[in-house]
């Protein structure tokens, strides 16, 4: 199975500069898509499939800011929206498709992460959503075998952006933001699965569109697939696709040894 994610910072947008051109060409078997910033007006006819995906969608209430979708080539058993909190459920931040057999509980999620980047209101919010987040994943653990993809807007270690000595104070990289993922990791016992099958520096998936963050690779690895530990061991391959810019974040693609 080929699962990629994608923040397309606006899903008409992202069509714009090429990204359902690219699709195609990945035969991915499941798209998670984030900040999308749209409605379902304006992605019904458009964006809804693509090729043989067909995706849902959870829209935020505001309109042009977040919300996440999940394209699939397979039929859920089940479709799930928002994690029942809802200050966060007004954002869209959550969509999970169940793919439930006789002996098989299996979910592909797509989720956003808040940013706390423009000021300390935001970041409390982000420290609540983290708060909410973490007992959700335990019991979703202990439940079910999943795949969550996700911007999740925080750089885990020192190997995760280029500057890290001028970020230690700021959203994204702070000690308590970094503390949530190893107790995610080393505690609930996920799965950064690309670091399973990548440990070399200078692998980012967002750069800042100050400067030439860009072409200079002055980035940010921001975008995750978080995995139980059985789906996370049969990750086989991952690639971050920087040859074209669809949004300020790149495609992260990850094969795994199964079938839905």
């Amino acid at each position: 199975m080929r699962f990629i994610t994608a923040n397309l910072n606006g899903i008409r947008s992202a069509s714009t500069k090429g990204f359902f051109d690219w699709l195609p060409q990945q035969q991915a078997d499941a798209v998670g898509v984030q900040e999308v910033k749209a409605q379902h007006i304006d992605v019904d006819g458009k964006f809804c499939t693509h090729e043989k995906l067909k995706g849902h969608f959870h829209y935020a209430q505001k309109k042009g800011y977040s919300g996440v979708g999940l394209y699939t080539k397979e039929e859920a058993s089940d479709l799930i929206t928002g994690i029942g909190v809802e200050e966060f459920d007004n954002e869209g931040r959550w969509i999970e498709k169940r793919f439930d057999k006789p002996g098989r509980k299996l979910s592909l999620i797509s989720c956003y992460f808040p940013s706390g980047s423009s000021g300390p209101e935001r970041q409390e919010a982000k420290f609540r959503f983290l708060a909410e987040m973490y007992p959700r994943l335990l019991e979703l653990k202990a439940e079910r075998e999943f795949i969550l993809v996700a911007d999740v807007n925080i750089a885990h270690k020192e190997i995760d952006l280029k500057n890290w000595k001028g970020n230690l104070k700021n959203s994204g990289f702070l000690p308590e933001e970094r503390a949530w993922l190893t107790r995610l990791f080393d505690e609930a016992g996920l799965v950064d699965v690309f670091r399973t099958l990548n440990d070399k520096p200078e692998q980012y998936t967002w750069w800042s569109n100050r400067g030439q963050a860009y072409a200079k690779n002055v980035g940010w690895r921001l975008d995750y697939h978080l995995a139980t530990p059985g789906l996370a061991a049969l990750a086989k391959r991952e690639h971050i696709y920087t040859e074209k810019k669809f949004s300020d974040h790149a495609p992260l693609t990850i094969d795994y040894d199964f079938k839905l």
